[in-house]
């Protein structure tokens, strides 16, 4: 795929910049006492630390190349993806991080788990559910970044995919084991900083090199006047396969990427480690900024490589390579290791975090939570590195010959953190009423619905919405009918656990 001259100064800027994550993870590792230190690290995250953890646990590799890829297919139609997915953030932060973060300072918990399994009295079933779909879609999600960590390496060492995968996969995992979420929260501020600034930097120069927003526009509309409007013509099936972005399928992409990607526990639990409650006043406005600030540059990125491919100035292969190429055709080969860096780090930023909630979820929810109570802190975090480096190993080998599904699965994923935790999350945080019944019977029915809807789509007949949102309305409907019919909770648990239509207190 790539060319391997790279050159001995870039490699060597890459090497480095990776000896740096694993001295970091060194570093950090001294500092881990305990079972809260290595899962939250200590929840001790100061403003920047939080900062950059939420906008890198949230931008990862195929965001880098998947988001220029659909700017390459799909035109200005798919840029609404680009308010929702910051809208994440300051949704993680808001609407579940506020209240999340009160409750778990007060009842010590570590995880979106402990949280659930206290509000809705259920200290097993809500627990091993939603474990089990943590560990599913982190699961789905860790292939498509160590996918996206070997197409980079591939590209710019030009080395074997399984070296690049081996690689990228040995470092991540490396560092994760050291130091935790220390590690991960000190490398990730480092990676933001990065991704931040290397894309402000390189992607105005690829535009510029297409002939400017104009001439992207102008040679968009040749290829298909609809690529330069608000929306696709709402029919379905769309008149193309790229125009999907339809008015309707906007509204359900809303609720996917702005709710449901924000209850993914490896965004939400960075709340639970935050240092100060006071941090939640500009973290949402700081990161949306952040976020929307990148990702309309890496979209129109894409645009413009498909301006400077029709122009016959450069070649592709695959919409997702549109960035890389892009880049290579702009930039002098010197530029390339920066290059590099900046997308490893975003692919890092986000498989470290992915890797730390599986650990967390083996070590703390399974094993102390389920099986041994009395467990102590050392034998939790143990117990949490075994399942890092399982979890890495089974993802690494899923990702050496990669599905070709491989976006449908990553949507899949989200889809499921759609339809299983936004209604527990929301209805647990804000209505009084939810209980234990309703929590675990919505929680498995959209579990269950997401995977069928999904295959459905896939397979079967694509839907005019995203398979995700009738999931999600299943979800809804079960939680409010089941916990009406059954007992309301305790009066004491909805006061200590700050359920109401609120979302600070008075």
């Amino acid at each position: 795929m790539g060319n391997g001259n790279m050159g001995i100064g870039s490699i060597i800027v890459v090497f480095l910049y990776l000896t740096f994550m694993l001295l970091l993870g060194a570093f950090a590792s001294r500092k881990i006492k305990s079972a809260s230190d290595f899962i939250v690290a200590g929840k001790n995250l100061g403003f920047w630390l939080f900062v950059m953890l939420i906008l890198g646990s949230t931008t990862s590799g195929m965001t880098l190349l998947g988001v220029a890829g659909l700017g390459y297919i799909g035109g200005w139609p798919t840029f609404w993806e680009q308010i929702f997915v910051p809208l994440t953030c300051a949704v993680a932060i808001v609407i579940y991080g506020y209240k999340l973060y009160e409750v778990c300072k007060e009842k010590e918990f570590l995880t979106l788990q402990d949280y659930l399994a206290y509000r809705f009295e259920s200290p097993k079933a809500v627990r091993v559910i939603s474990s089990l779909a943590v560990l599913t879609t982190s699961l789905i999600y860790l292939v498509g970044q160590y996918t996206a960590i070997a197409i980079v390496l591939r590209w710019l060492l030009g080395i074997p995919q399984m070296q690049a995968l081996l690689v990228g996969a040995l470092i991540v995992v490396i560092y994760v084991l050291l130091g935790g979420l220390y590690a991960i929260s000190w490398t990730t501020l480092f990676q933001g900083f990065i991704i931040f600034f290397g894309v402000l930097i390189i992607a105005p120069i690829v535009i510029k090199s297409a002939g400017g927003l104009s001439t992207i526009n102008s040679t968009m509309a040749t290829i298909d006047t609809n690529l330069v409007r608000l929306a696709f013509p709402q029919q379905h099936p769309p008149y193309v396969g790229y125009a999907f972005a339809t008015p309707l399928f906007l509204i359900s992409f809303f609720f996917l990427l702005a709710m449901g990607l924000g209850s993914a526990p490896h965004i939400v639990n960075n709340a639970i480690a935050v240092k100060d409650k006071k941090y939640f006043k500009w973290s949402p406005l700081v990161v949306f900024v952040m976020y929307i600030l990148i990702m309309y540059l890496i979209k129109i990125s894409g645009m413009a490589v498909r301006t400077l491919v029709v122009n016959g100035l450069v070649t592709l292969e695959k919409p997702d390579d549109s960035f890389l190429v892009g880049v290579k055709y702009a930039l002098p080969p010197i530029s390339w290791a920066i290059f590099a860096v900046v997308i490893l780090a975003a692919v890092m930023s986000t498989t470290d975090r992915l890797l730390l909630v599986i650990g967390s979820c083996c070590g703390w929810d399974f094993y102390k939570q389920i099986f041994k109570k009395n467990a102590s802190g050392e034998k939790v975090t143990f117990v949490s590195r075994i399942a890092v480096i399982i979890f890495g190993f089974i993802s690494f080998l899923l990702a050496i010959k990669p599905p070709v599904l491989l976006a449908w699965l990553i949507w899949m994923g989200i889809g499921i953190m759609l339809a299983t935790f936004v209604v527990p999350i929301v209805f647990g945080l804000y209505w009084k009423r939810a209980n234990r019944y309703g929590a675990v019977w919505s929680m498995v029915a959209g579990y269950i619905s997401a995977i069928i809807f999904g295959a459905y789509a896939k397979f079967v007949k694509p839907l005019p919405v995203h398979f995700s949102f009738y999931a999600f309305l299943i979800s809804i409907v079960v939680m409010i009918v089941i916990s009406l019919v059954t007992k309301k909770p305790d009066d004491n648990l909805i006061e200590s656990s700050h359920t109401g239509l609120f979302i600070r207190e008075k």
